[in-house]
């Protein structure tokens, strides 16, 4: 008996091209070597990371068309943990600089004193009294 191919999900405006798709393909883990075969391809896993980020929806949301939102928030929080994420947007942010003409890696950075966060600089903590209230304040007194 022949196989049914599964119907072919809607592309999303969320979706990576395949030329996007070649250049990040790399940097996304295997599944692991044993246990239970993952069902969803990583690129679907990716596409579905997108498609939720973008929508800011709640994760039980995800259209079901997309792989289940717990196998989805789990390679995110998973790729999260391992650094694939940095990974990804540091070889992004690194071509698309080349892509401008621009050296991969800048040669320097300049900082504003007013977005610079420091240390918390509170003044010492006095225990405050409450001010007192004088009798012309309320009809009663």
């Amino acid at each position: 008996m022949l196989k049914r191919k599964p119907p072919l999900r809607r592309r999303y405006d969320t979706d990576l091209t395949d030329a996007q798709w070649d250049v990040i393909a790399p940097m996304i883990p295997d599944a692991q070597a044993g246990g239970r075969p993952r069902k969803a391809t990583s690129r679907e896993l990716v596409n579905a990371v997108l498609y939720f980020l973008r929508a800011g929806s709640a994760w039980r949301l995800l259209p079901h068309d997309l792989p289940p939102w717990q196998t989805v928030y789990y390679y995110l929080r998973r790729w999260q943990a391992e650094g694939v994420w940095l990974h990804v947007h540091h070889a992004l942010v690194l071509a698309d600089r080349e892509r401008c003409g621009r050296e991969a890696s800048p040669s320097a950075a300049i900082l504003d004193s007013q977005s610079v966060r420091t240390a918390d600089q509170k003044g010492a903590t006095r225990a405050m009294t409450r001010a007192r209230r004088s009798p012309d304040a309320s009809a009663i007194s």
